[in-house]
């Protein structure tokens, strides 16, 4: 084996002795937070999306910057809708929390790490999409200041993650069909249909006969209700699918521990899973068999991670849910799903799906096999298009803290 020139050497040993130097002091020193900038931005849609709680044509977005006293930066995304629909966050309250709460607070507070980030905003009840922005948005400072791509900072070990792609409710079965196939070729590896009562057997029957052998799934948000709709939810027994996400309402595990029994196809539970005690009682109560992991709705990587490996111990999938992100967003949730816990393909799919031109670059893309791979720059691995940002800019507002 040919053995490299001593100053190759030399000079690789001076890297890694630097780097090491950089982050030691960063550990003893802690994260440094000088100011955090929020800026609202408004998107348009490619294409109009349909779930059971109403049709989105266009995002306003909450765009988080943090930036430490040495002048490095991360961003964070906060996937709060316009209006409190699925769940009681919105891009206006979520901007009012971190302004009047999460920014005293983390100015009070002493943070060594991203990892305080989470245990010092716990005292904040629910609002976990507004802390969720902070905290990402932290994680991708701290992986930057250390070098250290965010997926790999964070504990993952996928060098690359298997993609899935939801379908809104579309209009009749036949316009439906042509979405499913237009996904199947772009090589997605699963495809999940949102239904509601009166848009559900009758569509995932015509895609199923269409597509007998394709990993499927159904999305209903909450839609359902037990007492009125069992045979309905039992009849899609019939359909081969990997799992019914969120037939029930939202929280309500009593009742989806009672459905569970009563299907062959797992339940997923999506809305009702906001914590890592959430999943434990979820789990204990059979309410559901697989588990939709939301960076905003449980509160940032760290409590992801924590449901992860609470998840993977008692052999209960994961995977990694979308909220109609800007690749910002959508960085973090490749970053999160490089654990091997999230075992069945996510929504985390191509920007080109929903934007003409997305705030990052390069976009993210899905290779033919229905993959992502993970990247190996710093942080979130993505460059921010500062510019577009600016060009679409709603109102921003810059904290100091002291």
């Amino acid at each position: 084996m040919r053995r490299a020139p001593a100053g190759m050497l030399k000079e690789t040993m001076a890297k890694d002795s630097r780097k090491n130097v950089a982050e030691t002091e960063f550990r003893s020193g802690g994260i440094d937070l000088k100011n955090i900038e929020l800026r609202e931005i408004e998107m348009p849609l490619k294409y109009s999306f349909e779930t059971s709680f109403g049709v989105t044509s266009k995002r306003r977005v909450l765009v988080v910057r943090v930036v430490d006293s040495s002048g490095a930066s991360g961003y964070g995304e906060c996937t709060a809708m316009e209006q409190p629909l699925y769940n009681h966050e919105s891009v206006d309250t979520a901007w009012a929390i971190i302004t009047g709460c999460i920014a005293p607070i983390l100015s009070a507070a002493s943070i060594f790490s991203a990892a305080d980030v989470s245990r010092v905003l716990a005292p904040i009840r629910g609002n976990r999409m507004a802390i969720a922005a902070i905290e990402t948005a932290i994680w991708d400072l701290e992986a930057k200041v250390l070098n250290k791509p965010l997926w790999q900072h964070l504990g993952g070990t996928l060098s690359e993650i298997n993609c899935g792609v939801s379908i809104g409710l579309q209009s009749s079965p036949d316009v439906l069909i042509e979405r499913v196939e237009r996904e199947v070729e772009a090589g997605y590896q699963r495809i999940k249909l949102k239904i509601k009562p009166g848009k559900d057997i009758e569509y995932v029957k015509a895609v199923r006969r269409k597509f007998p052998d394709i990993l499927l799934s159904v999305d209903a948000n909450s839609a359902y209700d037990l007492e009125s709709n069992i045979e309905v939810l039992q009849e899609l027994d019939n359909y081969d699918l990997l799992m019914i996400e969120q037939p029930l309402a939202a929280g309500d595990l009593l009742d989806h521990s009672k459905l569970q029994p009563r299907l062959r196809t797992p339940i997923c539970l999506d809305e009702s899973i906001t914590s890592l005690r959430d999943a434990q009682q979820a789990i204990e109560m059979d309410a559901c068999r697989i588990i939709n992991i939301k960076l905003g709705r449980v509160g940032g990587h760290s409590q992801a991670k924590a449901i992860e490996e609470f998840a993977k111990a008692k052999n209960i999938p994961v995977w990694c849910g979308g909220m109609l992100e800007t690749g910002i967003g959508r960085a973090h949730n490749i970053a999160m799903s490089a654990f091997d816990g999230f075992s069945l393909p996510g929504d985390v799919s191509a920007s080109s799906r929903y934007w003409e031109e997305d705030v990052i670059e390069p976009p993210v893309e899905v290779s033919k096999d229905g993959t992502i791979k993970t990247r190996r720059q710093a942080g979130i691995g993505f460059d921010v298009k500062t510019g577009l940002l600016h060009s679409i800019t709603l109102r921003t507002i810059t904290i100091s803290l002291p």
